[in-house]
């Protein structure tokens, strides 16, 4: 008798990878050779200045946001009558509590202070020309997030200055015509802020967070697209291009390195200048405090609030000195990208910094006289340069050829 018989094509047996468990992986999923290409390989103009290292300082800082908050948030209690004992016992008996408080709240004001760099490089190099409109919108979009992110953390630790900068943020809202006291409503969710009110910004911050790492990667997924600007605004060839790494990663770190010599310097030794000492008393909705005012990141946008008559008003200008560079790009149709090329942009730029300055300390001294006609002064000067300046140049300019 035969045994039975074996079925002519038998199924080719699967040959043990070659090149080790990463080729095995990425011929099944490509995520190592499409990191490889887009950052290792990916090519990028040889002519970066500093101005461009501040893409990876945000990306460094926001990490180590992530990390400190995650262990803060566990052992934070949103409550009235628990925030700021919770915040007390983080610094004082937690293990290295006030180590990971002083990191958390240096790391929000630096990461502040970088967006705003970076975003005045954007504006300086015109990196908001076609075809990278998507991408400068999703950078505002993070401008948003992040500020929405950071005044919830600023109130998190209920202290004086938490509680009244979140009673001055709930007037404002609640001067909108018609809809105002039911938004201030919805923010503070009762009459009296308290555990409601503290417990919905918690959820908003620790959510915004992640949100915000979702947003950054379709802002790096949209420079990829649309290919990174450069100082001179003009397309660089392959010849005058150097691949990603490793130039750039060799000049971020060395950017990252003096950057993080600043946040240690301002977190262990000066830790006073990015703090408030009226902040490390517990909330008193019975005690105002001389002088209320936020963050010096928002001081700006409090100047505005407060140079303009109404309260409506201010909330109007406030809101109106961001949401105005989400149309940048099609109130500036010049062909020239870049302010170097741009002598009047390039002077006009100049008093746009001074002008956010001033509106700063506008909000430092309260808009109280002098104060008052320079607040306003600035704000006339910062929506003229967007309104008026830049379509003046880019008329000016259209009859110029673009390189």
């Amino acid at each position: 008798m035969s045994g039975p018989s074996l079925p002519e094509h038998s199924p080719t047996p699967v040959q043990p990878a070659s090149g080790g468990v990463l080729s095995w992986i990425d011929r099944r999923l490509p995520v190592i050779s499409g990191f490889r290409k887009e950052y290792i390989d990916f090519l990028m103009p040889a002519n970066l200045n500093a101005l461009w290292n501040f893409g990876a300082i945000l990306t460094a800082v926001l990490v180590l946001m992530l990390a400190t908050g995650i262990f803060l948030a566990m052992n934070y209690t949103p409550t009235a009558s628990g925030a700021f004992a919770s915040v007390e016992m983080i610094e004082r008996q937690l293990p290295g509590g006030w180590m990971l408080r002083a990191m958390h709240m240096t790391g929000a004001s630096l990461f502040m202070a970088a967006l705003y760099i970076h975003l005045f490089r954007g504006l300086y190099y015109g990196s908001y020309k076609q075809p990278r409109e998507i991408l400068w919108l999703s950078g505002l979009g993070l401008l948003l997030m992040v500020m929405v992110t950071a005044f919830a953390g600023y109130v998190l630790p209920w202290g004086q200055m938490s509680y009244w900068g979140a009673d001055v943020a709930g007037k404002a809202v609640g001067a909108v015509p018609g809809i105002g006291p039911t938004l201030e409503h919805i923010m503070e969710g009762s009459d009296t802020l308290g555990d409601i009110f503290i417990h919905r910004f918690f959820v908003l911050h620790f959510l915004m967070a992640f949100a915000i790492v979702a947003v950054v990667a379709l802002h790096v997924l949209a420079l990829h697209v649309s290919g990174p600007n450069n100082p001179g605004g003009r397309p660089v060839p392959a010849k005058e291009s150097v691949p990603f790494h490793p130039y750039y990663t060799t000049k971020d770190l060395s950017g990252l390195v003096l950057f993080a010599l600043v946040f240690v310097a301002l977190a262990f030794l000066w830790p006073d200048l990015l703090s408030e000492p009226e902040n490390y008393r517990p909330a008193n909705p019975m005690h105002t405090p001389a002088d209320i005012e936020p963050e010096w990141y928002f001081l700006p946008f409090y100047g505005l609030l407060q140079s303009v008559p109404s309260k409506f008003g201010g909330l109007l200008a406030a809101a109106g000195s961001i949401l105005i560079l989400f149309v940048v790009p099609w109130l500036d149709r010049s062909p020239i990208r870049s302010a170097r090329e741009r002598p009047a942009c390039r002077m006009g730029m100049a008093g746009l910094v001074i002008a956010f300055v001033l509106m700063g300390l506008v909000g430092r001294h309260h808009a109280e006289g002098g104060w008052m006609i320079a607040g306003r002064i600035a704000a006339l000067y910062y929506f003229g340069y967007f309104l008026v300046l830049l379509p003046l140049c880019a008329r000016r300019e259209m009859r110029q050829p673009a390189d």
